[in-house]
């Protein structure tokens, strides 16, 4: 496990696409396989570095972790210098229509990154590992890495969102102590853990 470099951005795309359909190879599901890489992946690479890790296998990278420590500057942020390139390579059609002009929607309006709730969680993170990573504890370590990150900043939770259908990485976040946030226990998609959680 290492700190993100921008040589890893490749990897970053590819990974982000073959576990981009609940933990399933998205391939081939957009016009562009690098669409989700470029919502969920690239921005955070980009703009926040410092909490951007990866798995080097020796052979690439086959996982990572990316994270933002403030969500609602991050928003700005992305607005103000990742959206311009973003709408270049994927122009916003309205109504939006197929899942992929909903995707690109979704990267046009950052916005919904900011969730009713996350006070006390104001980071967020995503992360991906191939399946060949998946239950060695690579996860584990990564989110383990980012919440001493965040406490050196005086961040005192994160949280993330994660499909309702993805069985897998809900079980996995509940292992690691990721819990519905207090303002809304019942929503089982939007969860958090405190930065000071021991995992």
């Amino acid at each position: 496990m290492r700190q993100y470099e921008p040589r890893d951005l490749a990897d970053l795309y590819e990974i982000c696409v073959r576990t981009g359909a609940s933990g399933d190879d998205a391939t081939g599901q957009f016009d562009s396989d690098d669409l989700l890489g470029d919502i969920f992946a690239a921005p955070y690479a980009t703009l926040e570095p410092e909490l951007a890790f990866v798995v080097d296998t020796g052979d690439g990278v086959a996982g990572y972790l990316v994270a933002t420590a403030d969500t609602a500057a991050f928003v700005k942020r992305y607005r103000e210098e990742w959206l311009p390139r973003f709408d270049a390579r994927y122009p916003l059609v309205e109504p939006a229509v197929t899942a992929g002009q909903k995707m690109i929607a979704l990267g046009h309006h950052p916005e919904s990154m900011i969730a009713a709730g996350t006070e006390l969680f104001p980071a967020h993170l995503h992360i991906d590992l191939l399946p060949e990573l998946q239950g060695q504890g690579f996860g584990r370590a990564l989110v383990r890495t980012l919440l001493a990150a965040l406490r050196e900043r005086e961040v005192p939770g994160v949280h993330l969102g994660v499909g309702i259908d993805n069985l897998g990485a809900r079980a996995f976040y509940a292992r690691l102590g990721f819990r519905p946030l207090p303002a809304d226990p019942t929503n089982e998609t939007l969860l958090g853990i405190r930065t000071d959680a021991v995992l």
